[in-house]
């Protein structure tokens, strides 16, 4: 490898990553922990692509060239004017091109060891596919089943506060996986911002352990689970979260207490059932909306709804459900999501 330049096997032995790229491409997927510097905006790109297709490759380097000029003057008089000498950052663009190579050039110039990452994001992507691909076969799942309003995710949540490793694709995902599932506070990420994400969770855990998952389905909100974990998931055994129909309604109620005050996105996920559902009873279920009736609305969406769905896909999609040891419980308070925590690993040491 020539001098300046750096693998994606190196990226952790850098002092700080730094894409170079527009916000634009930053937003829709990065290398974990690196900062946006941008050398070209978003406008800035779009002007200059403009120029090489309308033009000529010449002016539009000519232009291009002075405003990567002016915006690296302006990183490295703000963000590093206090940065020591022994600093040295990793820096990447699209391909490992012009972008992040400018940058370098100037940083080098400066005195600090800079280094271009070759191949640049298309080369992490290869790595983020390829590691997927490698270690989601070699994890240890245990799949955490049940209907929906079990508190799946919370058991996970209590399980990794008593030591055991998890994996929770809906906090990746950013989405509770059901018709009411898109957080109020989240937006979901790109498919390959989750799939970023999701590498650098799997690729944290000790395969020799348990992990454990929350059963899903392909899509998660509008995000995809990648084949190779999938897979995985539907061949890995089961542990059966069986909870009584109250607990479920209580649970969802609490869990989903924000949509009480946001109706028109409520109105919105149930018009997303229109093709499930009669006419009838989606007027039945839009009128209990907007007189902000959750408990009815809720429990007919478990009886007409989630559980009907449940049946038919889990059985399915999970072969190990039907002889899964069962944890029964009429409690999904924290505390007795607590103990069925307790309870799992009782059982099934992690």
């Amino acid at each position: 490898m020539q001098k300046g330049v750096a693998t994606v096997a190196q990226l952790e032995t850098f002092d700080e990553i730094i894409d170079v790229r527009t916000p634009a491409e930053f937003a829709e997927d990065h290398v974990p922990g690196a900062i946006n510097l941008p050398v070209l905006d978003n406008e800035q790109r779009i002007v200059v692509g403009t120029i090489y297709k309308q033009k000529s490759a010449f002016e539009a380097r000519r232009i291009g060239g002075a405003m990567v000029a002016e915006n690296i003057a302006r990183h490295v008089s703000g963000y590093m004017q206090d940065k020591p000498r022994n600093w040295r950052p990793l820096v990447y663009c699209w391909r490992g091109g012009q972008r992040s190579g400018s940058f370098v050039t100037w940083l080098r110039l400066i005195g600090w060891d800079a280094q271009q990452l070759a191949g640049g994001y298309k080369q992490f992507r290869h790595l983020v596919i390829e590691q997927i691909e490698t270690l989601a076969p070699q994890l240890q799942l245990r799949m955490i089943c049940g209907a929906t309003g079990s508190g799946k995710t919370r058991i996970l949540e209590a399980l990794a506060r008593h030591g055991a490793q998890v994996l929770d694709l809906e906090d990746i995902a950013a989405h509770k996986g059901s018709v009411l599932g898109a957080l109020p506070d989240r937006p979901q990420p790109t498919q390959k911002g989750f799939e970023t994400t999701l590498y650098d969770r799997i690729r944290k855990l000790d395969p020799a352990r348990p992990v454990f998952v929350e059963a899903e389905s392909r899509k998660i909100g509008r995000t995809h689970i990648p084949e190779p974990l999938i897979g995985a998931m539907r061949a890995a055994p089961c542990i059966r979260i069986e909870a009584e129909r109250d607990a479920r309604l209580s649970f969802l109620i609490r869990d989903y207490a924000y949509l009480g005050d946001d109706i028109p996105t409520l109105l919105q996920n149930i018009e997303r059932l229109r093709s499930l559902q009669s006419n009838e009873t989606l007027a039945r279920w839009r009128q209990l909306a907007e007189s902000r009736d959750l408990p009815t609305l809720f429990g007919e969406f478990i009886d007409l709804h989630y559980d009907p769905l449940y049946r038919r896909s889990q059985g399915g999609n999970f072969p190990g459900l039907a002889g899964a040891p069962a944890f029964e419980t009429r409690d999904l308070s924290p505390a007795g999501i607590d103990r069925l925590a307790q309870q799992i690993l009782a059982k099934l040491p992690a």
